[in-house]
């Protein structure tokens, strides 16, 4: 073959003339002989006139057909033989350290066994999968193992500061008095049962109510502004917020007082305080009802648009009944930052020991700010009520984080007992109206069809008209 066509006949395509051909471009390769074809585990990627060599991709070896597939690790359980290892080196590791601690080295201390035990266990943990599997299943343990202990550090620590709360608050808790009144009666040294906080209960909700009033709305729809549109405006509005959620709760405090207080000359109040904690409040609930509202899919606007809704509709009906949950949590976010906040209202209300119900005149106590002012005495009974108060502010957020949970309903398609039956109900009703009009409808078709088949009955003639008079009857 070779010497009928000449050497040059079978050649390699220039990079020139691949990069014609790929792109279409209408150059002809002046090629003479047969093209070398390169093998289909290999894909050449030429690139353009620029001189660059050509990049090269080598596909993975197919199986051949027949062949069973490798068997897949399962995920989401632990084996039999992973549990072996798991315990292995876990005593492994054990008994290592135990051998450090106590013949090796000078070292001492509970923590630092603790610490040096994980070390090990990790280490040999991974040692023995490695002897069993690939690495990717080395790589996938070992994370798993690292978050599972990050995970049970930090559930511990949440447990033992929700723990130490209510044991230290325990004998303020288990006095009902402690619910019902407030400290315009008692003293720095009077006993638990004289005195209580519900001043500061009802200052706490008057001051988050007014708070997600202000805040929740325009939340929600900054949030649905910086979802819904596009361009620098939005861009802008996005960096602020992200800057706003870094903002220390006394520059809050201070720009209320300063123009609530300073320049508008008002006195300091309950609503003065609102004002402090929706400026913290705000920021939180737009940028996770912004990240919620981008979740919905994007198909749901594209059909409510193509059935020909507007915008607004498709943002009402649509958007948000879709990330109602979400936007809930988000709001819930929020209120846990606002309902925390103290230097707001220590700086633009004030500190009170008397009921007060009235936002707009009078210092208006709140429960962080009546934490503050109990466990800052070394009385041990202010100490007491100081942990009460705080357990009060933890079960005071449950039960808002439970009610904005029913509120916001279930995800989108999912249906209680109650709108299941509602829904069966409907169904029922618009299935009696439909088979009644259809029988209405083939009712009318028979008598139709039945008038026109019957015989058309003769028309009479008409009457002959009246004669008009003669002249001679008329005389």
């Amino acid at each position: 073959m070779t010497d009928l066509l000449g050497e040059s006949s079978v050649r390699e395509a220039t990079t020139d003339e691949l990069w014609a051909i790929t792109t279409e471009i209408g150059v002809t390769p002046p090629v003479v002989g047969p093209t070398v074809v390169h093998p289909p585990d290999e894909l050449w990627a030429p690139a353009g006139p620029n001189g660059r060599p050509p990049g090269r991709t080598t596909l993975p070896v197919r199986p051949s057909p027949g062949t069973s597939p490798p068997a897949q690790r399962p995920i989401g359980k632990i084996s039999r033989n992973e549990l072996l290892m798991m315990f292995g080196a876990m005593f492994s590791s054990l008994s290592i350290t135990m051998l450090v601690f106590g013949r090796l080295a000078a070292l001492s201390g509970r923590f630092g066994f603790v610490v040096v035990w994980f070390v090990m266990f990790v280490v040999i943990y991974g040692l023995l999968i490695s002897m069993v599997d690939n690495r990717p299943a080395v790589v996938d343990r070992v994370m798993a193992t690292l978050l599972t202990a990050a995970t049970t550090i930090a559930g511990i620590a949440v447990l033992s500061v929700i723990l130490n709360t209510f044991w230290e608050g325990r004998s303020a808790l288990a006095k009902w008095n402690f619910y019902t009144e407030d400290m315009s009666a008692a003293g720095p040294l009077d006993p638990i049962s004289v005195g209580g906080i519900s001043h500061a209960i009802v200052g706490t909700l008057i001051i988050i109510g007014l708070s997600m009033i202000f805040s929740v709305p325009l939340a929600l729809v900054c949030a649905v502004y910086l979802t819904e549109t596009r361009g620098k405006i939005t861009e802008f509005v996005r960096s602020v917020v992200t800057a706003m959620t870094a903002l220390p709760s006394i520059v809050a405090g201070l720009f209320i007082f300063a123009t609530w207080v300073l320049i508008l000359g008002q006195e300091r109040s309950g609503i003065a305080a609102a004002f402090a904690v929706s400026i913290m409040m705000l920021p939180i609930i737009i940028r996770s009802a912004d990240v919620v509202l981008r979740l919905v899919p994007g198909n749901l606007r594209e059909a409510s648009a193509a059935l020909g809704a507007p915008q607004y509709r498709t943002v009402w009906h649509v958007v948000l009944p879709t990330a109602r949950p979400g936007l809930a949590t988000s709001v819930i976010l929020g209120v846990a930052r606002g309902i925390g906040e103290t230097a707001p209202v220590l700086l633009v209300s004030g500190i009170t020991g008397t009921m007060n119900t009235n936002p707009l005149a009078n210092p208006l106590m709140s429960l962080p700010l009546a934490t503050f002012q109990f466990v800052r005495t070394p009385v041990e009974a202010q100490q007491a009520r100081g942990f009460a108060t705080a357990a009060v502010l933890m079960i005071l957020v449950l039960i808002l984080f439970a009610v904005a949970r029913v509120l916001g309903g279930r995800q989108a398609g999912q249906l209680s007992k109650r709108q299941r039956r509602k829904a069966a109900l409907r169904s029922t009703h618009d299935m009696a109206r439909i088979e009644a009009a259809d029988h209405e409808r083939y009712v009318s078709a028979v008598e139709a069809s039945a008038a026109a088949s019957s015989p058309t009955p003769p028309t009479p003639p008409p009457p002959p008209p009246p004669s008009a008079p003669s002249a001679g009857s008329s005389s």
